[in-house]
Order: C-alpha cells, then sequence, then structure tokens
C-alpha cells in the first residue's frame, strides 16, 4: 500500500503555507533529517552529508511529505537540479529491508540512496524506466 507522496520544493516555508492552504489546516513545523552521524547516508554507494527539510501533512492513510534538500549531492538534489519542483517519489512500507533491496535491484531498480532515521531506514530506488517514478521503501523498528 502506498503510504506516502514525496514533492520537492526550493522553499519549504512557502510551500507548507500553501498546502495547508488549500487543505485548510495547521501549517506542519518543518525538522531536518537526522545528522551524517546518525543517519548514516549513503548516496550512489558512497558516504554522503547530504541532509533535507522535512515537513509531514498526514491524511488518512497517506502522508505527503515536502523535501527541501540542502546542497550536498543526494537523490533529492540531483531530482530537483534535473526535474525541478514537484513529485520525487512514491513510498511503501515494508519489512526485511536487506531483501527488499535485492528483489528490487534484481528488477533492474538501482538502490540510489539509503539512510537512518530515528525510528527506522529508507532506501530509494531508480525506478523511473520502469514505473516513471522513484520508490522509497521504508522499514519502521518495532
Amino acid at each position: 500500500m502506498i503510504t506516502q507522496i514525496g514533492i520537492l520544493v526550493h522553499d519549504i516555508e512557502a510551500v507548507s503555507e500553501a498546502y495547508a492552504n488549500f487543505f485548510g489546516v495547521d501549517k506542519p513545523a518543518w525538522n531536518w533529517t537526522d545528522t551524517p552521524d546518525k543517519a548514516q547516508t549513503e548516496f550512489q554507494g558512497e558516504p554522503s552529508q547530504a541532509r533535507a527539510k522535512l515537513a509531514f501533512f498526514d491524511m488518512d492513510s497517506l502522508q505527503l511529505e515536502l523535501i527541501e534538500p540542502d546542497f550536498h549531492p543526494s537523490t533529492w538534489r540531483n531530482y530537483l537540479e534535473e526535474h525541478g519542483e514537484g513529485p520525487h517519489h512514491i513510498a511503501f512500507v515494508i519489512e526485511g529491508m536487506k531483501e527488499k533491496i535485492a528483489i528490487m535491484e534484481s528488477k533492474g531498480m538501482k538502490l540510489q540512496q539509503k539512510g537512518e532515521y530515528t525510528g527506522g531506514r529508507y532506501a530509494y530506488f531508480d525506478s523511473v524506466p520502469q514505473l516513471k517514478v522513484l520508490i522509497e521503501l521504508l522499514e519502521n523498528d518495532k
């Protein structure tokens, strides 16, 4: 089941305000992703210092994530520079991250970026050739 849609933005404050007005809800506070020592981010197989500002709108079973990346190389920064603002990924909650990474890669969907967050881990795949959008897998600790 799709749990999240991620949208890349240049100005998280302005876009958060626009979505809050559109949905008729309070503007959520944004937070930075975890620091590199906690996040252990890898981009294209190499350690990365990349961080991003995130704001979340929770709507029943779907979450809208706004992402304003810093300027370090990352899936977020590269996609924003190549495609501009707009949809970046759809995300699914899974169990068994290592096994799911192997399955995705066996289907020709190369791992782009992975890392940890407080309470779990994530992985982004280049699934655009097959699915026309990036896929993110989220595994939450139990």
